[in-house]
């Protein structure tokens, strides 16, 4: 049997910069005070907003109360509209943070918000909490580690790969069913029980007039982003950062696997190290979905941060 969510979220479309957004929000506007702000949360790469939902239940459970959570599919993910571009550029990212922020919890009855991202979402918050410092009260980054850091002589090659990536159309595997979905879930992360992979499965992908489970996310975000990540630009929005942070691991990640030598670990905590205020906490046994691992663990960090 799937999970049984215990906080059940209302969903709406906003439109967001010529764009249809879907946004989950789990509570109303009374449950937000000055000493307990809304919590927007942001989700990672070939994910979707309804994936806090073992979050969203653990930290009313840890709180003993519910607050006001939102959590948009970012574009091209979940039900959002795809912007119809063959290439994603992380500051869209931001300018949609930035105008769904305006139109949900407008500053003047919001004039602060707590802000949660997983890995992809991470960065993001990270740097919006550097751009829009008198905008967040608390900070909460899972695993978003940036990238590795990259030199101007690797420019043609990227561009040129993009180049020719751009030359051939993107895909993401179909399904022949919801269990099929959900065993990928699981093959994916094997620390998710199948009652949490049995809920995902419907709100991760979508059954198509072919009769088979198609992913929730554009194609195109499979291909490279033809711009370097700069490092020293990233950290000088870190700088920035007022609010306090609080960084969650989980003891499974191996970052090699993703970068090899590139990008260190030591490298990170050098990184994180310009952000003024940070805690830092590591979930064990947990890897890099640290909300479906260990949501009532990571709920209750949070509920003390948040506090």
């Amino acid at each position: 049997m799937p999970y049984q969510a215990k906080r059940h979220a209302h969903c709406s479309f906003v439109p967001v910069r010529q764009l249809r957004y879907h946004v989950h929000r789990w509570g109303d506007e009374s449950l937000a005070s000055a000493g307990r702000p809304p919590l927007v949360l942001l989700h990672g790469w070939m994910d979707v907003g309804a994936s806090f939902q073992f979050l969203v239940d653990a930290l009313a459970e840890a709180e003993g109360l519910e607050r006001l959570v939102i959590a948009p599919d970012w574009r091209g993910f979940g039900l959002t509209e795809a912007p119809g571009a063959d290439t994603y550029w992380f500051p869209d990212y931001l300018g949609d943070l930035d105008a769904l922020l305006d139109a949900l919890l407008p500053v003047e009855r919001f004039p602060l918000v707590d802000l949660l991202g997983h890995s992809m979402g991470g960065n993001v918050a990270m740097s919006y909490a550097g751009l829009r410092p008198a905008r967040i009260r608390r900070l909460v980054n899972l695993e978003g580690f940036g990238l590795p850091a990259t030199r101007p002589e690797q420019a043609p090659r990227r561009l040129l790969q993009w180049l020719d990536d751009l030359k051939a159309p993107q895909t993401l595997r179909d399904y022949a069913s919801l269990d099929a979905v959900a065993q990928r879930l699981q093959k994916n992360n094997p620390l998710l029980t199948p009652e949490q992979a049995a809920w995902l499965a419907p709100h991760w992908s979508r059954q198509g007039e072919d009769g088979r489970w198609h992913v929730l996310g554009d194609p195109a975000h499979k291909r490279v982003n033809p711009v370097l990540y700069r490092v020293d630009e990233v950290l000088a929005t870190w700088q920035a950062i007022t609010a306090p942070l609080l960084w969650a691991e989980g003891d499974l990640t191996d970052t090699a696997k993703w970068w090899g030598h590139r990008y260190s670990r030591a490298e990170f905590d050098a990184r994180l190290a310009v952000v003024p205020q940070v805690r830092r906490v590591r979930l064990s046994p947990c890897g890099h979905m640290l909300h479906h691992d260990q949501p009532m663990a990571l709920a209750q960090h949070v509920r003390a941060f948040l506090a």
